[in-house]
């Protein structure tokens, strides 16, 4: 059987199962199997769409955001890209039994993954007119020919020009779908995958006029309530009509990465580690200033923070960081109390903002790269962590990457339709590290034993259950996450 995976970066739940107008998603559930899917932690496009592809989770794969230390240095932070990850995938595992793909912005995707078939860039791609974001390179004229410029992202999607924004992201969305459609009728292919980044911009440009619980949603008239909503209608119908395309031997499944919720605000991390006088500075700045240009005493610190959607927290141990402070003999002691420290943070009101820390070891298979002593939910993400210092107090309600409305959540949502998977209606339980192995089960490929998940169907045969750029474009891709607000 064929495989066609449609992503929508970002999508939630409660907004894509609760809308019957959306007719399509509606007939996928009845036809299906559907629910919420919990998510890698940290929840984010990177690397979580890549959990999703390997079915390992971010420690296994030694990639725990869009940014992560290459070293044990003070600076040595490298940003993600395709050649990051090196464990198998599962267009990996189609090629391997010869099969071909199709895969579609598929984040990281730049530089172009070389893959058994065609691939084409995500939104990390710097220029689609001046970079070669398409394997084969020759694809980039047919899809130039096909919707003129293409668009892997709305460029300073973080506005107050909300017309704008919307506008735009309804014609990279359109264009997309016309790509998509195009290589599902054109290409030769056995495993096709894309993932439509619209949505996601959707909900952090426009989430406060959706949701009433939201710190900013306005009191008065409010001519964009219904943008989400009906950006969801719009998804459906491009959805219908690519469904339209489809053989009955087709395996289909529409998911999301993670979901999405209302942002209260944001945490200044490192402001607070300064106050608990854990992280000292030679010289406070006289503005705000990003970690990376404050000026650190480092024999005196002990814990400082890259901020981000999540806070990813690293303890200065002697022997391991150049001018460690923390004794190997003291670091479990000291990283518990910094934990319990953390899970103590407080709101603006004084009450507890119920932050969620975790220790890497504890919560994935492997822990390889350089990963984070410890990583923090401010408020179970309800929360942002603003790295940066020179704020005038502990709790932001503006955004330090520019207007954002909402943060992700946890569980993201998956339908899942396939004339030979056995479980239909509500699913509970499932996660993101399941599809993989999922797909592969149903479609009749092995499952590789190094993906992590389970198979979500007792239809199939237990014996096939796993064992468990240069330096310019680099600066674009920085300046990207920065705006994205995946880095600060």
């Amino acid at each position: 059987m064929k495989i066609l995976i449609i992503g929508l970066d970002c999508a939630a739940p409660e907004l894509l199962f609760g809308d019957e107008r959306l007719v399509n998603i509606r007939h996928l559930m009845n036809a299906g199997s559907y629910g919420k899917l919990e998510s890698v932690i940290p929840p984010i496009t990177v690397p979580a769409w890549m959990c999703m592809a390997t079915s390992q989770d971010p420690g296994s794969l030694g990639v725990y955001g869009f940014r992560n230390r290459v070293d044990y240095s003070y600076n040595g932070l490298g940003i993600v890209n395709s050649k990051s990850f090196q464990a198998l995938t599962i267009w990996d595992q189609v090629a391997r039994e010869g099969g071909k793909s199709v895969v579609i912005g598929v984040p990281p995707a730049y530089p172009p993954r070389k893959l058994n078939g065609i691939s084409i860039g995500c939104f990390l791609t710097p220029d689609t007119k001046s970079d070669v974001y398409t394997h084969p390179p020759e694809v980039a004229a047919e899809i130039a020919a096909l919707v003129g410029e293409y668009p892997v992202d709305v460029k300073g999607f973080r506005s107050d020009h909300k017309d704008w924004l919307l506008d735009e992201i309804l014609t990279m969305s359109r264009k997309h779908f016309q790509v998509v459609r195009h290589y599902i009728e054109k290409a030769d292919w056995d495993f096709f995958q894309f993932v439509e980044i619209g949505l996601d911009r959707i909900h952090h440009g426009f989430w406060k006029y959706h949701d009433p619980e939201h710190v900013d949603h306005p009191q008065g008239e409010n001519p964009y309530r219904e943008v989400i909503r009906d950006y969801y209608r719009e998804l459906d119908d491009e959805i219908g009509r690519t469904l339209e395309l489809l053989t009955d031997d087709t395996v289909v499944l529409v998911v999301s990465d993670h979901g999405a919720q209302r942002l209260d605000g944001g945490f200044c991390v490192n402001e607070w580690l300064i106050k608990e006088g854990l992280l000292v500075l030679n010289t406070y700045p006289e503005k705000v200033t990003p970690f990376a240009k404050l000026d650190v005493n480092w024999e005196k610190t002990r814990v400082w923070s890259e901020g981000g959607y999540y806070a990813r927290v690293f303890l200065n141990v002697k022997g391991r960081e150049p001018q460690g402070v923390i004794e190997p003999e003291d670091y479990e002691r000291f990283r518990d109390e910094v934990r319990d420290m953390f899970a103590a943070t407080t709101g603006p009101d004084g009450t507890l903002l119920g932050t969620l820390v975790f220790k890497p070891e504890e919560i994935y298979k492997q822990v390889n790269g350089v990963a984070p002593d410890l990583l923090v939910h401010f408020g179970a993400l309800s929360w942002r962590s603003i790295g940066g210092v020179g704020y005038p107090s502990l709790h932001l309600r503006e955004n330090d990457t520019g207007p954002d409305d909402c943060n992700h959540a946890q569980h993201g949502a998956f339908i899942l339709c396939s004339s030979n998977h056995a479980v239909r209606g509500k699913v509970e339980g499932a996660k993101l590290l399941d599809i993989a192995p999922t797909l592969l089960a149903l479609a009749g490929y092995d499952v590789p034993s190094s993906m992590q998940g389970r198979i979500l169907s007792e239809a199939v045969a237990p014996s096939t259950t796993p064992e468990s750029s240069t330096t310019v474009q680099e600066e674009i891709i920085r300046d990207r996450l920065s705006g994205l607000g995946y880095i600060a």
